[in-house]
């Protein structure tokens, strides 16, 4: 132990400098930060699912006032989006623009190849972030790598905002919430509370603000793809069923944060959820139905089959309806799910609910005549929990209480619970 306070001594008298951090000087109107924060930490959960997401977080370094956007990626849809929003809420725009490295925004090429390809300080953000900030007149700055205490109001603001939502989720007595929309509501609240302490400094910083354009700026990712055989698009790593009809055609697909369209002729015929990450797909059943019922040999292989389970009901009725007829029964399935792209998928799921749960066989035609005839379905059975006495706890720490205190004395005593 003296050896390493020695050594800590001889560093603070005789060792070289070490970093320095010089705090800012910010004047209002001039620089806004943002950057993204993952908030998986506080445990959220919707509708008893963890919602696993990100925040981005818009500050204003004069007077901290802050906006901020759900989203799942550090696209740059997600920040362009985020920023819009962050501008029109704020109902201006400072002078500059400010974030870390983000491939989103920064052409993160290394200084070596940045030379080679004659890169200047402008190009070395991309080409969309640009467009971006000059539709806005804002001008661009970037932290150095490795450098993110240079972003440090933002960062600060993250750290803060998380404990903010933390110490608001265990007032509110639970991190459950039945919507996203609720969700967001809960966080677009505490923000206003976080705010109305700035308005002071907010006021300053209104009054330098430059003027927002007229209208937002589409900052979609705009793509040709031709519809393949299997009636799927190959987007972003991802695949997406459109109708057969497309087959063979080229479109054109809209990438934005949450969501893709896609477009043909000049007219809209698809708003698809755009999925997260790689190597997944979204194939709907809609789209290709009338072929697989023409085609009825190709369900059990088919690559994306789990996608064709619009529920959890239409999964069991396959699984009875190959136990009833192993040869037929993927067929009289096709034919239950023709009905729910005809008529209804609600209503065909409820008379599954229905029929699945009396003892005859289940059929496409029963299934058919139920959904069609004008009889009211029942609604599901009401599952009632009785709340928990909590008097009986009381009473079983009581007698436990009552029974250590007795054999602590040397007294007999029934260790039996009287509850």
């Amino acid at each position: 132990m003296g050896v390493f306070h020695g050594v800590k001594v001889w560093r603070g008298l005789n060792g070289p400098g070490k970093e320095v951090f010089f705090p800012q000087k910010h004047k209002p109107g001039v620089l806004g930060e943002s950057d993204f924060t993952h908030m998986e930490s506080l445990g959220v959960t919707i509708m008893g699912q963890p919602f696993d997401h990100l925040m981005y977080h818009f500050v204003l370094t004069y007077s901290n006032w802050e906006a901020g956007k759900i989203c799942f990626s550090e696209s740059f849809e997600s920040l362009a989006e985020g920023m819009q929003d962050a501008l029109w809420q704020l109902g201006g725009v400072p002078a500059m623009h400010q974030t870390d490295r983000l491939s989103a925004a920064v052409s993160n090429l290394p200084t070596v190849a940045k030379r080679q390809v004659g890169l200047s300080e402008k190009r070395e953000f991309t080409r969309r972030y640009l467009a971006l900030l000059e539709y806005y007149g804002l001008g661009g700055r970037k932290i150095q790598p490795r450098r993110a205490n240079e972003n440090g109001d933002v960062e600060q603001r993250h750290y803060r905002f998380k404990v903010a939502v933390d110490q608001a989720l265990m007032l509110r007595g639970s991190r459950e919430f039945a919507s996203r929309e609720e969700y967001a509501g809960f966080l677009q609240q505490l923000f206003d509370q976080l705010n109305a302490g700035r308005r002071e400094r907010l006021a300053e910083e209104l009054a330098c603000l430059h003027p927002l354009p007229l209208r937002r700026l589409n900052t979609s990712k705009k793509l040709r793809v031709k519809v393949r055989g299997n009636s799927t698009l190959p987007v972003g790593g991802n695949v997406y069923s459109v109708h057969s009809r497309l087959i063979g055609e080229d479109v054109e697909v809209r990438l934005f944060a949450e969501r893709l369209e896609v477009w043909y002729a000049q007219k809209k015929v698809e708003t698809l959820l755009r999925l997260r990450g790689k190597s997944h797909h979204h194939i709907n059943y809609r789209h290709i139905i009338d072929w697989l019922v023409r085609k009825p040999g190709a369900f059990e292989q088919y690559r994306y089959r789990e996608d064709l389970f619009p529920s959890s009901r239409f999964r069991i009725a396959y699984d009875v309806l190959k136990g009833q007829s192993p040869a037929r029964g993927h067929k009289e399935y096709l034919k239950i799910l023709q009905l729910a792209a005809q008529e209804t998928e609600v209503g065909v799921d409820d008379a599954l609910r229905v029929l699945l749960g009396n003892e005859g066989p289940l059929t496409a035609k029963a299934v058919k005549v139920m959904v069609r005839s004008a009889q009211e379905i029942p609604p599901a059975s009401d599952v009632a929990v009785a709340p928990v006495d909590l008097t009986v706890y009381d009473q079983l720490l009581g007698s436990k209480l009552l029974s250590s205190e007795l054999l602590s004395t040397g007294t007999p005593c029934s260790m039996e619970a009287d509850v």
